[in-house]
């Protein structure tokens, strides 16, 4: 009997986008199983991609922008653009992310922010009347700064010299908005619920991955905590406490008081506005996944969301990834998936599955297709 498959992955990070998972996939599933009737729906909750899935889903056209990337050196970047609705989306991830730099050439304490203005004032400059801004994936621990910095915002010691350079925000005294504060409503998709500072902060829970080392965070911790509590002062608001401030090195925190950003869950605002839930309720099977599923993926990233909204419509939910760190044992709420499939170590070596990733995927899910047979 044919079913009605939903396929619904995130990005198979550093090797496969959400649509290239997702035509992978696919591939392998026909050759089993060429009767279903597949539905592919690559999907993001703000990081990399975040542009190019909601993009083809709301038709909004590409637009290029002349920027720096988060070490500021020049690139040409895009952003998209859906003259008919006047929303701008904007990705970080393509401009400042973590993937678009060498791995290891550059510190935390010399990248920033700046490269977003450049597309915020482009996206104004082409008559959007708001933007979505992805920021997941970048590879900054500014919490904004740059970012404001470029937007006309000035911060200074108490002797009226300006600094800049986030590092050096331990010696902020004041906070100066620009006299024209940017126009447009900002909607912000984040991807987790860390606050900017504290043990759950940015600089100690995804400082690491972007090169932060034990050593450099009394540095980071003084330069962050500092600008929250002059901030207060500047905004009338406590901001480092609100869920999401810390996503992206604190740049949650940094929209929220510098352009006055709203946050929300990046998959919600996908999952919105792809129609996801009727999708999921129209299939017999929901075939998802991502590079690693592990213990963020339990902890309500974007393939677990979708997960517990397959549980919500009672139906089934397959995992697909590079590699599968099971739930532990001990837990006691049903399995968010039904089955959980892996390229290694079962089918190849991590070297092997990196440099064909999309073959390999296609075998997990001509693997898994088989067993329906």
């Amino acid at each position: 009997m044919s079913l009605r498959v939903l396929i619904v992955p995130d990005k198979f990070k550093g090797t496969l986008t959400a649509a290239a998972a997702a035509n992978a996939i696919a591939q392998g599933w026909r050759r089993v199983r060429p009767d279903d009737a597949l539905t592919l729906l690559p999907i993001s909750d703000g990081g990399d991609g975040f542009g190019s899935v909601l993009a083809d889903r709301l038709h909004a056209e590409s637009r290029t922008v002349d920027t720096v990337d988060a070490a500021h050196r020049p690139i040409r970047s895009h952003w998209w653009y859906d003259a008919g609705s006047g929303r701008a989306l904007i990705e970080s991830a393509a401009i400042i992310g973590l993937a678009t730099l060498p791995a290891g050439r550059f510190h935390p304490f010399d990248l920033d922010t700046t490269g977003l203005a450049a597309a915020l004032k482009s996206a104004q400059e082409a008559g959007a009347s708001e933007v979505l801004l992805g920021i997941g994936g970048s590879a900054t621990n500014d919490a904004g700064f740059g970012l404001a910095r470029a937007m006309g915002w000035r911060f200074e010691d108490d002797s009226g010299q300006p600094l800049d350079r986030w590092i050096h925000l331990d010696r902020l005294h004041r906070c100066i908005p620009p006299a024209r504060p940017f126009p447009l409503p900002v909607t912000v998709a984040v991807d987790v619920d860390n606050p900017l500072l504290g043990e759950r902060g940015c600089s100690r829970v995804y400082g690491p991955q972007k090169g932060l080392r034990p050593e450099d965070l009394p540095t980071a911790d003084a330069a962050l905590g500092r600008l929250a509590e002059v901030m207060v002062s500047a905004t009338g608001q406590r901001l480092d406490d609100v869920p999401g401030s810390g996503a992206a090195g604190g740049l949650g925190f940094g929209l929220l008081g510098f352009l006055g950003a709203t946050l929300e869950s990046g998959f919600a605002i996908v999952a919105r506005h792809t129609d996801l839930a009727a999708h999921i309720a129209r299939a017999d099977l929901v075939l998802t996944g991502e590079g690693s599923i592990d213990r963020q993926t339990f902890m309500g990233k974007g393939t677990g969301q979708i997960a517990l909204l397959c549980r919500e419509h009672a139906k089934p939910c397959w995992g697909l990834a590079g590699v599968v760190e099971p739930p532990a044992n001990n837990s006691t709420t049903p399995p968010l998936f039904q089955r959980l499939s892996a390229i290694t170590p079962t089918l190849t070596d991590p070297t092997q599955a990196k440099a064909d990733a999309a073959r390999w995927l296609g075998i997990v899910a001509e693997h898994l297709a088989s067993d329906l047979r």
